[in-house]
């Protein structure tokens, strides 16, 4: 199996130190889960862009780009479903 990269922008890495603990020791192992595996079961295509997709962990979300040719998942965003898509 095909192992990815996962970064983080800056900003997720800001809004993920900002969550509290019980949040990041959840958010965590799933952000990591997608080295593995980038389009995890339950995952979401976002409409309306190219390449955007989103995976839950409770009430967060995880917003992140897939890039299979150089096998780079790119974490744009992390936080709560109330705020992340505005």
């Amino acid at each position: 199996m095909k192992q990815y990269t996962v970064v983080l922008t800056k900003s997720a890495e800001k809004e993920l130190a900002n969550l509290p603990a019980s949040v990041i020791a959840k958010i965590i192992p799933a952000i990591k889960n997608l080295e593995e595996e980038p389009r995890p079961v339950g995952c979401k295509k976002l409409k309306g862009y190219k390449n955007l997709w989103r995976i839950r962990i409770g009430n967060y979300r995880v917003l992140y780009a897939i890039e299979d040719v150089v096998l780079l998942v790119d974490v744009r965003e992390i936080g709560n479903r109330k705020d992340i898509y505005d």
